[in-house]
């Protein structure tokens, strides 16, 4: 089957990769040159590993190639998946939708034959309804079917989530985009991967809900960890027992510096938003968005401490600065609001990050960027886990604390274990809800 594709972001390329692997005919669309240009030549514009491999064989294949030209890749497509970003619109919180409503309005005025137009970017409720009716009124003529396909995708994993998926998630309520979408996701269907049919507002809910509850799982480990600190209980203990209930189930349940990244962010304001509009609103959702950005300024607070109450003049060795390991992404990482503080309070801080440096240098203005961990930690007074990187992982600790001007660590992602950051000459360790 040939399938179009419109946007080469994260969401867009690994789908469009991802389903030419199936043995499909993909197109993928986008309206920045460059970024055409780039993929033609195999280069991958962001990073998620194994995808620069997975392109190559596929374009080899010939079952994929770019185009800046959308009736170009329109032609003979029996689907158009529209992948583009939904960002949150500032002051309000809703989700932007002129970059979908865009590419509908697009597809309505170059298609030639009947198509299924697949939203998987991620939409408040209701949003295919009025998608339907904008192509129905810019194109009266033309025969289209709606479907929402939403995607659950982890950045650093995404080609396992794609291939072997906990579950697809269709909204389709007309023969033809239920046939169609079934015969896209055939090979994993054909592999008991679950397939969930369902109507387009649930399919747009279940997006939305589930990056909600598994962001107030994160919120509720760390409001914990905040308690484990005043009463002496370890968080790791702690999230571990409550881990073996399999009606809570172990995963999310990492204490650290608060959530980040492209979706939990903006999907918990949309669906706050979506409550407020439809005079539901989700407290517990609400509750979650404002305790997380607390949770960022309490790090700022103990890496203060630390520096003796006063960032100025301190040394500072920032391991990781991305929001999660194994991508190059920044947005809302909690690294935005940790390492601004301690630039502005006068303290001169070097970053280490294997994919950060990119979007970094723009982001953190002030820093001076580090290859080495070592080489960063030279005449610190403190060294802060950021990002879980496996670079991180297994650092010679007496070399980093033999190097430090005053060895001090504290450790974000709760990587190390106490005794061992202390037997290794450190003189203070600050984990996150770990006895002090």
């Amino acid at each position: 089957m040939k399938i179009a594709i419109i946007g080469t972001g994260y969401v867009g390329l690994v789908s469009g990769v991802c389903f030419s692997d199936f043995g499909h005919e993909l197109v993928c669309v986008d309206k920045v040159p460059q970024k055409i240009e780039m993929l033609r030549r195999g280069e991958v514009p962001i990073f998620e590993p194994g995808l620069d491999r997975l392109l190559e064989r596929n374009v080899r294949a010939g079952r994929l190639s770019f185009t800046g030209d959308l009736a170009e890749a329109l032609d003979g497509a029996e689907a158009v998946f529209i992948a583009v970003g939904t960002p949150t619109r500032r002051g309000n919180g809703h989700a932007d939708l002129s970059f979908v409503m865009g590419a509908a309005e697009e597809i309505a005025r170059v298609a030639r034959h009947p198509i299924v137009i697949v939203t998987k970017s991620t939409v408040p409720v209701g949003t295919n309804r009025k998608l339907r009716e904008l192509v129905a009124a810019t194109n009266p003529d033309l025969d289209f079917d709606v479907a929402s396909n939403p995607e659950f995708l982890r950045e650093g994993a995404a080609i396992d989530d794609f291939m072997k998926p906990d579950r697809v998630i269709v909204g389709a309520e007309t023969e033809r985009a239920a046939r169609v979408l079934q015969e896209i996701y055939r090979p994993l269907y054909l592999r008991d991967f679950p397939i969930m049919m369902t109507d387009l507002e649930s399919a747009e809910m279940i997006k939305y809900a589930a990056n909600a509850f598994l962001a107030a799982k994160i919120t509720f480990i760390n409001e914990i960890a905040a308690l484990c600190e005043k009463v002496g209980a370890d968080v790791k203990q702690v999230s571990k027992g409550m881990g073996l209930d399999g009606r809570i189930g172990k995963t999310f349940l990492h204490a650290g510096p608060g959530y980040g990244g492209s979706c939990f962010p903006k999907d918990t304001h949309a669906l706050a938003r979506i409550g407020q509009d439809h005079s539901s609103p989700v407290q517990l959702v609400e509750t979650v968005i404002k305790v997380n950005e607390e949770i960022k300024r309490r790090m700022v607070d103990k890496l203060c401490d630390l520096c003796g109450g006063s960032f100025n003049h301190k040394s500072i060795a920032v391991l990781g600065v991305t929001f999660k390991p194994n991508t190059d992404d920044m947005r809302d990482a909690p690294a935005l609001t940790i390492v601004p503080a301690m630039v502005g309070g006068g303290a001169d801080v070097r970053v280490v990050d294997p994919q950060a440096r990119r979007e970094g240098e723009e982001l953190l203005p002030g820093v001076e960027w580090m290859k080495d961990p070592y080489a960063a930690a030279e005449g610190a007074d403190l060294v802060v886990v950021l990002t879980e990187w496996n670079e991180f992982r297994a650092l010679d600790l007496r070399e980093l604390a033999s190097r430090m001007a005053v060895p001090q660590m504290a450790d974000l992602r709760n990587v190390y274990s106490p005794k061992d950051v202390r037997a290794a000459g450190f003189i203070a360790y600050e984990g996150v809800g770990r006895r002090g």
